[in-house]
């Protein structure tokens, strides 16, 4: 279970780190939360890539789980965003 868990976290900052890399502009968001989208990206796109029938397909699942990081790193910043925008 810990190994689970150590992998997740280091799947989710590489996959969150390479989503913020490929989104277009400057995110304000910290490493914790990119790490969470980018476990959040890596588990979904995993799960799409089984229901497909292209999970023995590696490369496929990376792509599906980068094109879902860029998604929630982008989710991530606007919210951050807003939260900003409503404090001032």
């Amino acid at each position: 279970m810990i190994t689970f868990i150590i992998s997740a976290i280091i799947t989710g900052a590489i996959t969150g780190g390479l989503g913020r890399l490929l989104l277009p502009g400057r995110q304000d968001i910290g490493w914790i939360p990119t790490i969470f989208a980018g476990i959040v990206a890596a588990l979904v796109g995993g799960l799409i890539s089984h229901f497909l029938g292209f999970a023995d397909r590696v490369w496929l699942g990376i792509v599906v789980q980068l094109i879902l990081a860029v998604i929630c790193v982008s989710i991530v910043a606007n919210m951050q965003a807003k939260k900003k925008d409503s404090k001032h």
